[in-house]
């Protein structure tokens, strides 16, 4: 932007004309402007254009696209009630992103997850399957004997298992031994 409004500042005013009631305004040599003449798009350009959209290679969307854009910008009520609803369409209609999933794949979702599921649960089932039994220590009889152990010790004589007011398990976190 402001490289061009210094361009615009460093190059000599070659032609000012008077052509219009708004007072004179200066062209600059090289320099035209283009302005595109909005008509009308023909209808058979926008004939389902929901069911051609996807099929439509992609340069000849973007000319379509164009097309509209510049229909669009001059006034409303001048465009056709096609284009209407063709900008409409390719703006929001349900392609490319908005696209609606393909019928199945909800299912063909569900039963992979499944089966995911059934792999990893049979990995964990051949995994314990195959380890060492728990430590010896794991069993309620050694954890309750540890109990009586830190109480003997005194450990945590405030808050803790040796308290006086003490409501809790202790170190108890598993089933008794099996004989």
């Amino acid at each position: 932007m402001l490289r061009s409004s210094l361009l615009r500042a460093s190059k000599p005013a070659s032609v000012l004309s008077h052509g219009s009631r708004a007072g004179p305004t200066c062209v600059y040599a090289g320099e035209r402007q283009q302005r595109r003449a909005a008509h009308a798009i023909s209808n058979p350009t926008l004939a389902n254009i929901e069911k051609r959209w996807e099929a439509m290679p992609p340069q000849e969307q973007a000319e379509l696209w164009m097309q509209l854009r510049d229909r669009m910008k001059n006034a409303w009520p001048e465009m056709t009630l096609q284009e209407k609803k063709a900008a409409y369409w390719i703006a929001f209609g349900p392609h490319g992103p908005r696209a609606l999933p393909p019928p199945g794949e909800t299912q063909k979702i569900v039963l992979y997850t499944l089966a995911g599921l059934g792999v990893a649960l049979g990995l964990m089932w051949a995994a314990r399957s195959v380890a060492r039994p728990p430590p010896s220590t794991m069993n309620k009889e050694w954890q309750e004997a540890t109990n009586e152990y830190l109480k003997a010790q005194r450990v945590e004589p405030i808050s803790g298992l040796s308290s006086a007011d003490y409501v809790g398990k202790g170190q108890v976190q598993s089933k008794p031994k099996a004989p």
